[in-house]
């Protein structure tokens, strides 16, 4: 499935049904006076959050959501019926924009949340409504309003509490596949993750668990385009705590490489802090990965004492082995409920 993380459509609400002008005409009654009744509502354009989607792929080819209008009043009073409305359900963590405006309509964060994209026209009142002492047979009635019409772009943003963030193939993808149900495609050579993955870390047998996302690899130049950060670094905007992993790359005879971990860090914070300041400003825990290879171990205290100098948590872990893995979750755990218990007080 292609993953669609942006879309436009045309949203077009219900018109308004038409009020009558009618009078009744019956036996006995001979001054029977208007009895026009009201049109129908038109339908809303509603979106709602369901968990049952995780991209905007179903809405690719449907470029208009139209609902349906409301039916005109008619005679004795009777009200028109309103239009049904057009619901559509979209992934949790959809944020809706008018296009042309560019202003946040809303944000539909929960499974069940509805939004009303766009309101539906009023019905007409009919002419029972405009009678008066000086006029008791007014032919007057009111046509319906139109219901509102706007271009909707809808951004989705994964909803995580976790984000990984790292070079191409440090190793982002088989620690998710760790510590979680995600199965990303893991492979020995970049770019293996085109999509970003969310997983859910359940710890004490599930009395705690959280959401991890993992994205694309990121490169230098990320906030300018490059490579395919620029599309899913706005997906670790909604997470709390960034996990940063880097790792040290052997270096092969014949071959150079300007690879170093603690240079790999400072060029992608630059790209975050590039992209958006808030992002450059989440809490970061460098996770130094594949320390089982002896390259990499023979580096960890030099990097744990760089790391630690600079302020930042450091974990080195090993998803063959498993080394480190559970003190890192317990940490981040830890982190989590602090940052709930600080946002409730």
């Amino acid at each position: 499935m292609r993953f669609v993380d942006e879309i436009k459509v045309e949203a077009t609400a219900g018109k308004g049904g038409d009020g009558a002008a009618s009078f009744r005409r019956e036996m006995f009654y001979p001054q029977g006076g208007p009895n026009g009744g009201d049109g129908g509502k038109g339908g809303n354009v509603i979106l709602v959050g369901d968990d049952g989607f995780n991209t905007l792929s179903h809405l690719r080819y449907r470029r208009f959501l139209r609902a349906k209008n409301g039916a005109p009043g008619g005679n004795n009073k009777m009200h028109g019926k309103n239009g049904d409305d057009c619901t559509v359900p979209v992934p949790v963590g959809t944020l809706v924009f008018d296009a042309d405006t560019d202003e946040l309509i809303g944000d539909i964060t929960a499974t069940g949340q509805r939004l009303i994209a766009c309101k539906g026209g009023r019905g007409g009142r009919g002419n029972t409504h405009f009678a008066t002492a000086t006029n008791r047979t007014p032919h007057t009635a009111e046509r319906g309003r139109r219901g509102e019409c706007r271009i909707l772009r809808l951004e989705m943003k994964l909803l995580a509490d976790v984000g990984l963030l790292g070079f191409p193939s440090v190793g982002k993808s088989t620690f998710i596949s760790t510590i979680s149900n995600a199965r990303p495609k893991i492979a020995d050579y970049p770019f293996t993750t085109l999509v970003p993955n969310l997983g859910v870390v359940s710890l004490h047998d599930g009395a705690i668990s959280f959401v991890v996302a993992d994205v694309p690899g990121l490169i230098v130049g990320a906030s300018q385009g490059k490579g395919l950060g620029l599309d899913f670094l706005k997906h670790l905007e909604r997470t709390r705590i960034l996990i940063h992993l880097i790792e040290v790359t052997p270096q092969l005879e014949g071959q150079e490489t300007d690879r170093d971990p603690i240079r790999d860090f400072e060029k992608l914070n630059l790209e975050l802090n590039a992209f958006s300041k808030d992002l450059a400003q989440k809490k970061q825990i460098v996770v130094l990965s594949k320390i089982d290879e002896p390259w990499v171990s023979e580096r960890e205290l030099e990097l744990r004492a760089h790391f630690e100098a600079n302020g930042f948590e450091f974990h080195a872990i090993s998803c063959q082995n498993h080394q480190g893995i559970q003190e890192l979750l317990h940490s981040i755990a830890k982190h989590l409920f602090q940052m709930r218990q600080a946002k409730e007080d």
